[in-house]
């Protein structure tokens, strides 16, 4: 198993990239699909499209997948972890995050938010972020939702969210 950064490079423990793996049990491509065989196979590995970290003692987390990544003024968003600084505040029952296009920025950050009860703002709920986020993963939008989408496993979809232009 190997972690890359968006350049190929290997990762340093802490650093963030996108998981490969290979072995007798990993399959070696997709039947009559060359075009995603280009995308997720290289040199006999291949590209899961999580997002992981390793720990000094080679212990990995998954962090994200590489397809939710928010690319804001050229950095790099995990939403896993604007979710989870929103899933702290007492009234946020659930939440999704996703990227949407922004003039300025190329992606803004749009946060759907189910609450466990009426009255807070999106302005608190913005507030509650810049005090603990670093200003560009701060959600530029806050939506209400009585709910969020869910699979019938109860992840919530994302893409259903981000389909919501």
């Amino acid at each position: 198993m190997l972690l890359r950064d968006a350049d190929g490079k290997a990762c340093a423990p802490g650093e963030p990239g996108e998981l490969l793996i290979r072995g007798p049990h990993v399959v070696g491509s997709y039947l009559n699909r060359p075009d995603e065989n280009r995308e997720a196979f290289c040199d006999g590995w291949f590209n899961t499209g999580d997002i992981a970290v390793m720990d000094e003692q080679g212990y990995l987390r998954i962090v994200d997948r590489k397809k939710d990544l928010i690319l804001v003024s050229g950095f790099n968003v995990y939403p896993n972890e604007v979710e989870d600084v929103l899933a702290e505040h007492p009234d946020v029952a659930e939440v999704a995050v996703v990227g949407v296009p922004d003039d300025s920025t190329g992606e803004a950050i749009r946060a759907f938010v189910a609450l466990r009860r009426a009255g807070v703002s999106a302005e608190q709920l913005i507030l509650h972020c810049r005090e603990r986020l670093t200003a560009y993963k701060v959600p530029r939008q806050i939506l209400f939702r009585e709910q969020l989408p869910k699979s019938p496993v109860g992840k919530i979809l994302r893409a259903e969210l981000r389909a919501e232009q």
